[in-house]
This record gives C-alpha cells, sequence and structure tokens, in this order.
C-alpha cells in the first residue's frame, strides 16, 4: 500500500497499519531556525550552509542530541549478572552453604571450584567486550553533516535536532527527517517497510531512519534523533522480544532443562533415603546427600560454552573480523552456500579502463569529452564511473541540466548536457545488453570481451530525458567503454577451501553472466565456464531452486532477485551465507542465514550483516568458519563428558534410593573425579582446534553417546560399591568400599575421556596421562589419601575394582562402535 507525498512521489506506507505511519509523521515541528519550506521548493526555509556551532552547542545542552546507545555486546553489569545469578550457581550455593554447616571444608571443594568457574566466565566475556568495542568504533559508520557550510563527517551519536545530514549511495539515514535537496535521490524502505521498490524523494519528502539510498543523492534536516527515532523506536520493539537464534545455546538450554526435569525427583529421593539409612549421624546423611545431587549438576557446560564463543571473538578480533553478533561465528560454520559478490568479493574495488572503442565513425576526442562530463555529473559515482572520471577527466564546459544516478535495477545512468556550442542530448552509460535490442551486432563485440572477464560499458546517446522510462529505447550506440577488473589474490585459495569443505560456492552478479563467468575461472570455481543469465530463471521458487542448485556463475542479477535466489536456496534445505560490500546487496545480506559485509562496503551493508570484515578481506571467512567449526565441534565433545556425569549420577542415586543404602560417594570425592576427568580436560579440549565440519541435531548428537555411557558407568561403579560391602566389615568399612567404588568411577569416567579426546594428538594424550597421574598422586600421597579420605584396603577388592572398570571400558567402546555406525548424524 502506498500513499502519495505532497510532491506526488509514491511512499510506501510503513509496516504496522496507520499507527506506524502516525509514529513517523506525528513528529515535533523543526527547530524555528532551520523550518523547512513548503514541498517542492527544494530548499530550506534557511540558509542549506547548516547550522552553526553555536547551534550545535545550544541542542546539545538541550539534549536534542542522537543518544541511541551503540553497543556491540552485553554491557560489564549485564555480564556479571549473566554468570553469576544461574540456576545451577542457586543450586550448588545452596549445597556449599549446608556443607560450611555440617562440615568439613574438604567436602564443600565443589563451591570453590564454582566460584573459580564463574570468574573465568566473567573474565573472558569482560575480555570479549573489549575487543568487541573497539572493532565497532572502528567499523561505526559516520555520516556526512553540513555545518558552517562545511561537510564533515561525525559520529552518529554527535548528530543533533536540525542537521542538515548528506546522502549519497549506500548511504543509511540514521535519524529521521525531511528532505531538503534531492538529486536523483532514490531510498529503499524496505528494512522498514517490506516493499522493495526504491522510492523517488523530492524535497519536503519524509526520510525514515533504517532506510538506505540506492540511487542519487541529496540531504535531508534531522526532525527526530535518538530514542524518538522510528528505527530505534523499533529496534527498541523488537529487542524485547527477540533473541538471536542460535541451536547451540538453544540446545544446551534444552538438555539443562532435561536435567531439572530428573534432578528434582531424584534429589527428593535421595534425601529421604539417606535421612532413613544415616538415622543415627545425620551430618553424615547431609553430606551423603549433597554428594547424590553436585555431581547431578552440569555446572561447567554453560561456563564453556560461554568461554569458547568469547575466545573466538577475541581471535577473529585480531584479524580485524566484527562479529556483530556473537551466534554468526556458529551460524557460519554450519553454512553449506556461499553466495557471493564479484564486486569488491572476488575483484577489488577499482578498475582501471583498458580501452575506448568507438562506434558507428564517432570522434574519439568528443567521446571522451562526453564520458568526462558523465563522470563529473554524479558527486558520487560507483566504482566504474570513478575509474571512467579518473581516466577522461576532459567534461569542462559542459553544464549538466538533468541526471539519472546509477541503480542496479536499471544498470545504466543518464545525464543531459548543453554542450559549448549550444547543442543538447541525454548520454547513457550501462549494460550493453541493456541498451541495446538483441542481436544487436555490438554485442558480439561485447561478447567476446565479456569472455575475457573484462567488464563492458555501452555509451550512448538519446534525445529522451535522462528521468524518461523510455530513456532507454532507441539509443545511438556511441562507444564501448572496456574496463579492467582487479582480481583479489587471495580469492582463489579461499574459493578452494570452501570446495575442500563442501561448502557450494555462488557467484552472484549485476553484471554480464559471461564477464563473471570469465572471472570465476581465472580464480578456477569448478562451473564457472557455464554462467547462467538471471533473467532467463524461472520466477517460482522450486523451479528456482533447482536452477540454483545445478549452476555456479549467475550474471545480471538484479537487487530483489538477489533476495529471492536466498530464498529459493533455503526452500531447498541450505543454509546460506551471503557477502556483498553494495547496496544492491543489502536485502539478500539481510534474508541469508548469514550476512558477511566487507568494511568498506556501503554502510547500509554493514548495519544488517552479522560479521563485518574490517580489513575488507575475503581470505578472513575461511578463519571465521574454522572458528565456528572449533567452538561447535569442541563443545559437542565437552558436553558429552558434562552429561555423562549427569546420567551416572541420577542412576546412582536411584540405585542407592532402591537398595536403602549409604550414597558410595562424598562431596568430595566427586569434585576429584569431576576435576580430573570433566573440568581440567573439558576446558583443554573447548578451545583446541577442530575442523570437522557443523552438523545438526546438537541435543541428539550429544545424549546418543552420553545416555548409554553414563548408564555403563553407573551400573559397573553400583556393582563395584556392592561387592565391597560384602567383602569389607566393622567400624572401618564404609570408607574402605567408598575408595574402591572411587576407583572404578574414576577409571570408567578416564576411559570416556580416551574415547572423547580421539582422534588423539600428542597433546591430547598428554593431557589423558596427567590426568591418571594427579588421582595416582592423590591416592599414595599420605597426606592427600587423609585429606580425600581415599584409602585403598587389601588388594583383592582394588584389583575387583579394575576389573570391572575394564570390562566397563570394553563395554564403552562397544557403545561408542553402535553408535557411530547405527545412528549416523
Amino acid at each position: 500500500m502506498t500513499e502519495r507525498s505532497p510532491t506526488g512521489s509514491a511512499r510506501p506506507e510503513p509496516s504496522g497499519g496507520p499507527g506506524a505511519r502516525q509514529a513517523i509523521d506525528a513528529g515535533p515541528e523543526l527547530d524555528p531556525v532551520h523550518p523547512v519550506s513548503p514541498p517542492g521548493t527544494g530548499r530550506p526555509a534557511g540558509s542549506a550552509r547548516g547550522l552553526t556551532a553555536a547551534e550545535v552547542a545550544e541542542r546539545v545542552a538541550r539534549g536534542e542530541v542522537n543518544d541511541v546507545p551503540v553497543r556491540s555486546s552485553r554491557s560489564a553489569a549485564e555480564i556479571v549478572r549473566a554468570n553469576v545469578f544461574t540456576r545451577f550457581n542457586a543450586i550448588i550455593g545452596t549445597l556449599f552453604l549446608i556443607i560450611l554447616v555440617v562440615g568439613p571444608i574438604q567436602d564443600g571443594l565443589f563451591g570453590f571450584v564454582i566460584v573459580a568457574n564463574t570468574a573465568i566466565g566473567i573474565v573472558q566475556e569482560l575480555r570479549a567486550k573489549r575487543t568487541l568495542d573497539h572493532l565497532a568504533v572502528i567499523g561505526e559508520a559516520r555520516p556526512v553533516v553540513r555545518r558552517d557550510g562545511a561537510s564533515t563527517p561525525i559520529a552518529t551519536a554527535a548528530i543533533v535536532l536540525g542537521d542538515l545530514v548528506e546522502l549519497g549511495p549506500g548511504d543509511k539515514a540514521v535519524v529521521d527527517g525531511v528532505v531538503a535537496e534531492a538529486d536523483g535521490l532514490e531510498i529503499d524502505e524496505s528494512l522498514l517497510t517490506g516493499e522493495a521498490d526504491p522510492v523517488l524523494k523530492h524535497p519536503g519528502d519524509r526520510v525514515m531512519s533504517g532506510s538506505f539510498v540506492v540511487a542519487g543523492g541529496g540531504a535531508f534536516t534531522a526532525t527526530r534523533v535518538g530514542r524518538e527515532a522510528y528505527a530505534a523506536q523499533l529496534a527498541e520493539e523488537a529487542s524485547r522480544f527477540t533473541l538471536v537464534s542460535s541451536e547451540l545455546r538453544s540446545g544446551i538450554n534444552r538438555i539443562l532443562t532435561y536435567v531439572t526435569w530428573m534432578m528434582v525427583p531424584t534429589a527428593i529421593g535421595l534425601i529421604i533415603s539417606q535421612s532413613v539409612v544415616e538415622e543415627h549421624d545425620w551430618r553424615e546423611a547431609v553430606r551423603r546427600m549433597v554428594a547424590g545431587i553436585v555431581p547431578m549438576v552440569p555446572e561447567g557446560l554453560v561456563l564453556l560454552t560461554s568461554v569458547a564463543f568469547a575466545i573466538g571473538v577475541v581471535r577473529l578480533g585480531r584479524k580485524q573480523c566484527l562479529v556483530q553478533e556473537l551466534p554468526a561465528i556458529e551460524g557460519l560454520a554450519r553454512v553449506d552456500v556461499v553466495c557471493l559478490d564479484k564486486t569488491g568479493t572476488l575483484t577489488e574495488g577499482g578498475m582501471d579502463v583498458a580501452a575506448l572503442r568507438p562506434l558507428g565513425g564517432e570522434d574519439e576526442e568528443y567521446l571522451r569529452r562526453a564520458l568526462g562530463a558523465l563522470g563529473a555529473s554524479d558527486p558520487r559515482p560507483n566504482a566504474s564511473l570513478r575509474a571512467i572520471a579518473e581516466a577522461y577527466p576532459d567534461g569542462h564546459g559542459w553544464r549538466c541540466t538533468g541526471a539519472l544516478p546509477f541503480s542496479s535495477a536499471r544498470k545504466y545512468s543518464a545525464a543531459r548536457f548543453r554542450e559549448e556550442n549550444g547543442r543538447t542530448g541525454t548520454w547513457l552509460l550501462g549494460a550493453p545488453d541493456v541498451l541495446l535490442p538483441a542481436g544487436d551486432p555490438v554485442l558480439a563485440d561485447t561478447g567476446r570481451l565479456d569472455a575475457q572477464g573484462l567488464r563492458v560499458l555501452l555509451l550512448a546517446r538519446s534525445e529522451r530525458e535522462p528521468d524518461d522510462p523510455e530513456a532507454a529505447r532507441d539509443v545511438v550506440p556511441g562507444a564501448l567503454v572496456v574496463l579492467e577488473q582487479r582480481l583479489r589474490p587471495d580469492a582463489g585459495d579461499t574459493l578452494r577451501y570452501f570446495a575442500d569443505q563442501r561448502v557450494d560456492a555462488k557467484v552472484i552478479s549485476g553484471d554480464n553472466a559471461v564477464s563473471v563467468g570469465a572471472v570465476a575461472g581465472k580464480l578456477g570455481l569448478p562451473g564457472a565456464d557455464a554462467p547462467v543469465d538471471a533473467r532467463e530463471l524461472p520466477g517460482e521458487t522450486d523451479r528456482m531452486a533447482g536452477a540454483l542448485d545445478d549452476g555456479t556463475v549467475f550474471g545480471r542479477v538484479t537487487p530483489q532477485q538477489k533476495r529471492d535466489m536466498v530464498g529459493a536456496l533455503q526452500s531447498n534445505g541450505h543454509t546460506v551465507a551471503m557477502t556483498g560490500d553494495g547496496v544492491n546487496d543489502v536485502l539478500a545480506l539481510k534474508d541469508a542465514d548469514i550476512g558477511v559485509s566487507m568494511g568498506s562496503g556501503s554502510e547500509a551493508t554493514r548495519a544488517v550483516a552479522q560479521i563485518v570484515l574490517l580489513n575488507n578481506s575475503f581470505a578472513t571467512l575461511p578463519s571465521v568458519v574454522a572458528e565456528g567449526r572449533r567452538v561447535i565441534g569442541n563443545i559437542t565433545r565437552v558436553a558429552t563428558l558434562f552429561l555423562t556425569k549427569t546420567v551416572y549420577s541420577v542412576l546412582l542415586a536411584i540405585l542407592v534410593i532402591c537398595s536403602q543404602v549409604p550414597y558410595p560417594f562424598l562431596p568430595r570425592h566427586l569434585t576429584l573425579l569431576s576435576t580430573l576427568t570433566i573440568g581440567v580436560p573439558a576446558f583443554f579440549l573447548a578451545l583446541a582446534p577442530n575442523r570437522e565440519r557443523a552438523k545438526p541435531h546438537f541435543v541428539r548428537r550429544v545424549m546418543r553417546y552420553a545416555v548409554p555411557a553414563g548408564l555403563i558407568a553407573g551400573a559397573a561403579t553400583f556393582a563395584t560399591y556392592l561387592l565391597a560391602r560384602h567383602y569389607y566389615t566393622g567400624p572401618d568399612a564404609l570408607p574402605a568400599e567408598t575408595s574402591t567404588a572411587t576407583l572404578t568411577l574414576f577409571l570408567i569416567a578416564l576411559w570416556v575421556l580416551v574415547i572423547i579426546a580421539r582422534p588423539y594428538t600428542w597433546w591430547r594424550v598428554v593431557l589423558v596421562l596427567a590426568m591418571a597421574a594427579g588421582f595416582l598422586v592423590v591416592i599414595i600421597t599420605p597426606w592427600l589419601q587423609t585429606f580425600f579420605q581415599l584409602k585403598l584396603v587389601g588388594t583383592a577388592m582394588p584389583w575387583t575394582a579394575v576389573g570391572i572398570a575394564a570390562l566397563a571400558a570394553v563395554a564403552l567402546e562397544a557403545a561408542w562402535w553402535v553408535v557411530r555406525r547405527k545412528l549416523p548424524d
């Protein structure tokens, strides 16, 4: 639905209906210093020099500044709160206080471990926050405002009410305002309204923050800043109800929910059981009860996930990669299709004019002047026009009377000139296959040049006005302008990396398909020899998806088509990443599962992308993919360790409740086992290199081995404990029984670590041996025996414990084999 502005241009109604429109149009009146003139006059009533320094200071003093907080991460207080006030910290903290009452302190070691873990999590997240905040400042857009007649880039937060903000292609409106100057100004409001067609703006028309310029230029007067701006209101509203999607995070939350369901009834049963069994010693009953509950809590799982993400942010930050949303690291690791925009991704931003080929006997010197005049007519030229302007600076004496900036949808730009001799005419510069009818002989020449990977533009003349919808019809060809594109030296290696990782690369460009295919071919991209003209793609989503799966290189793609192509790939079950740097990539970047923008790209692309490559290097992408795979693969490993402990703890508690025997362990025993077989190893495994491709169904893949491993460990340990109860007698029997059961459980848990640590590297072997040595030191050192109340009595039961653990290890290997063979990913 559209409404007409006072000047007659179509303006989309913001999504949300009349109420949303009222939020835009019912703003406060402009400051009287620079009131807006009636629509159509072309200038503000005040001076076009913008605000003076005194006026800016006055507005700052009144608080009329764009004070929307721009944060790339959580605040320090939020980080502390999120790490300290957790469900499981509350449970562990309560149990720790109970142990402090009943003593001894050895049984409260788990409390100190939780404090250390929480501190590590806070420190790592604060470290990541500093990195993110630093990178965000580097990558922050700096809008240009006109003050005292001078154009100056300033921080977004420094804009004040009434500022005259200049706009050019790719710029995003950061505050609401009213157009004061317009030169073919076309603004895309689709990110706010959902309507894809750009809107031609005239003086007096409203500009909504969050929209961006696709063509032309101009300036607008800020009428709403800070939290009053439309985009700021939308962002604030959205942040109240939505969270960034993360399969890893949601999977861990689901696991923690399952654990809570198991813990509550089991803990209640254990409390009752131990109270009955130890009726003459309530302190011992409490200690045994706490020992049964503590290991059920996978307290370090959430911590290690946060630490892994935080360290990933720091690592990528060192490579000038700004991760605007943390789960984007995970998301890119799951990507199986990456869509690449040629310009700025495979090629560098700049171009060079390779040749000028006159057509129809045109005078080359005259054509040079026409090209020079076209270059001078656009205050913000794109890369092609900038190269032409640098090569032909000879447009002096030609007066521009009207211009139409380049648009990715039109594929051409135009300008009308009055020459020195009084002759007038319109010159167009754009894609030959768009400006010329099919079959025109000139297209044969362009085809040969395109096949060499060159970019070819047609310079043509028309008698129509530039903004005439039929301006490109029946043009007179003047010359072919041949541009040479600069290939990124690292693009070929990056494409080969994606091929090795079984990630399909699709080159999607607005340029000629043959030319794009030639460029991709030079970089060694498979399938580049069969480029596809996107104008021939079917419009239906399912048919388009099939064509996209078959093809690799696509040319003459419109911005809307890029968006449709991303949607078609997603409908076919693909996880899609989109890279780009131009304003024509914004819609596709927004809809892709992961949007990646170059740091030198337009402000609009950086705003919607989850990942910004501040060094403008496409070669950084493999580092992001590798970091994501490290996080996902390693968290899957350590989650298996933590949940195996939870399963065997629940099973032991249930067996104890049913058997009405004392719980076999004290808290100190399980703290020792958890530290040596889970805590320390998990920290190293979570941060280790891991290039395994990310796989879906995180919860299922973790639970499929944690459950059988936990059942085997719990059953074998309880069997050892029952045998020890029949073997040992006397008043000191329980410590001996506990020591034997502890030996069995340690050996089984160590073997789970042996399996999870595969494939082996030297440091993983050292890690496992170090954990075994740590337990051996405790067993043979007298004062540690006393501290942990661990002393093996005799030889028969300890060797029996070793034998049972060996049988359990065989069962663990069998379960692992079945899981890998019978329950594939």
